[in-house]
């Protein structure tokens, strides 16, 4: 059963082929993912790999967990499954105060 690996402290030039790439020198990739902003398409400079079985994925850990990729020093450890989460709010569309305009100014 694959495992998946999560991948911090990835360069912004680091690409998903070169994080397979070195993460196959280990074991067998069954997908290497870098999480990319939404709003400009630029890495969020972490990314998950999944290895084909657990004694891979623990090996990876213990050969590339603190080693350096494109410069940088990369954390690797088991990903946790990711969890619920309140909704975010969304400051672009009204509602609550910012403290601009509107209130009462006897108080300056």
């Amino acid at each position: 059963m694959a495992k998946k690996l999560y991948v911090g402290g990835l360069s912004y030039d680091t690409t998903e082929d070169t994080l397979k790439d070195t993460f196959s020198k280990v074991g067998t990739v069954e997908t290497a993912t870098i999480i990319l902003d939404r709003m400009s398409g630029r890495s969020k400079g972490f990314g998950f790999v999944e290895m084909s079985t657990d004694e891979e994925a623990q090996k990876a850990i213990e050969k590339l967990n603190g080693k350096e990729l494109d410069g940088r020093p990369i954390t690797v450890n088991e990903a946790r499954p990711m969890t619920e989460r309140a909704p975010r709010r969304d400051f672009n569309r009204g509602g609550g105060s910012r403290g601009f305009g509107g209130g009462r100014r006897d108080n300056w």
